[in-house]
């Protein structure tokens, strides 16, 4: 059983039944309590203290009790502030252990809130967004595979390595775009400058990006349903890989592609930006900082890590 602190009206019993002449042991049975705690009030009036002086005692006592916020080294803060800013969360500071810090997750993440070592604006978004009530306008793809087509070609799609998820981020004024994919397993993030967002502009970038890769190296691609992807058929048919779309308004579909994107846009290619103005090595360059972050759902390992156990002597990422 869980102990209890000394109240205020147990206090007041102690002593009344003191002036009453029982002894300590008494008092003690009749509260409920071990017998020290009595010694310690009844001894504390014998010497002439009052009740009200022992309980601002007991506060005091009390404040210093438990655990002392954690502390850090200058080192430790270093290693901590170079690691958030590269992207890394608490939890994967913690759980990737390149360093013993000699404290959980969760006091972490409690430093970062109550310490002047370390500013909470500075970790990455924690949380899912909430829904926005936006009501999916955009015209189905026709003749599209769905989601029940791939669970048919690809029974083990959850378990195994080689399947994308694919959409684009829009730039500035709605001019200008940026292909990303997200292989599931590793959860690599791919992301591709295109010339512009009409669907052959999508199909001639992903056609060319295909060309230096293996062949079948990716057996998938899940796109979601806007009309930059309707050339799907030719892409599908020119590189051997399956093409699927998610439904209208389901972005949970593609949750991994989603959340890339989102971390795409704090680590550099935000929404005001016009991609026009940036070349592929910025793009991947964003990506590639992305991908070299561990993940919890990886075991601490880091998407390229992965992906590099999966597949070798590849150049073109």
């Amino acid at each position: 059983m869980a102990y209890t602190h000394i109240t205020m009206k147990e206090l007041g019993w102690i002593e009344v039944y003191h002036q009453l002449g029982l002894n300590p042991s008494k008092i003690a049975k009749k509260l409920g309590r071990s017998n020290q705690p009595i010694y310690n009030v009844v001894n504390f009036l014998k010497d002439g203290g009052t009740i009200v002086e022992y309980l601002n005692r007991y506060k005091r006592n009390k404040s210093k009790c438990g655990a002392k916020k954690k502390t850090f080294t200058k080192k430790q803060v270093e290693y901590i502030e170079d690691r958030v800013a590269e992207g890394w969360s608490p939890d994967v500071i913690i759980g990737r252990n390149e360093r013993n810090l000699g404290c959980s997750v969760k006091t972490l993440y409690r430093r970062f809130k109550d310490s002047s070592f370390f500013d909470v604006k500075t970790l990455p978004m924690k949380g899912k967004r909430n829904p926005n009530g936006h009501q999916e306008k955009r015209g189905k793809q026709g003749d599209k595979r769905s989601l029940e087509d791939r669970s048919r070609a690809y029974p083990s799609f959850e378990n195994e390595f080689g399947h994308l998820e694919g959409d684009t981020i829009i730039g500035k004024n709605h001019k200008s775009a940026v292909i990303t994919l997200a292989e599931r397993f590793s959860k690599l993030i791919i992301a591709l400058e295109t010339p512009g967002r009409k669907a052959k502009d999508i199909e001639v970038t992903l056609n060319r990006w295909f060309e230096n890769l293996p062949k079948n190296l990716f057996k998938s691609i899940t796109f979601d349903c806007g009309k930059e992807f309707s050339n799907w058929k030719n892409l599908s048919y020119q590189q051997d890989v399956s093409i699927f779309f998610a439904d209208p308004g389901c972005p949970s579909q593609r949750g991994l592609n989603e959340n890339s994107n989102g971390l795409l846009r704090r680590d550099g290619l935000h929404k005001q930006m016009d991609f026009n103005e940036v070349d592929q090595e910025f793009i991947a360059s964003v990506a590639i900082r992305r991908n070299k972050i561990p993940r919890k759902s990886l075991n601490y390992k880091t998407p390229l890590e992965v992906f590099l156990e999966n597949v070798s002597g590849l150049n073109n990422f």
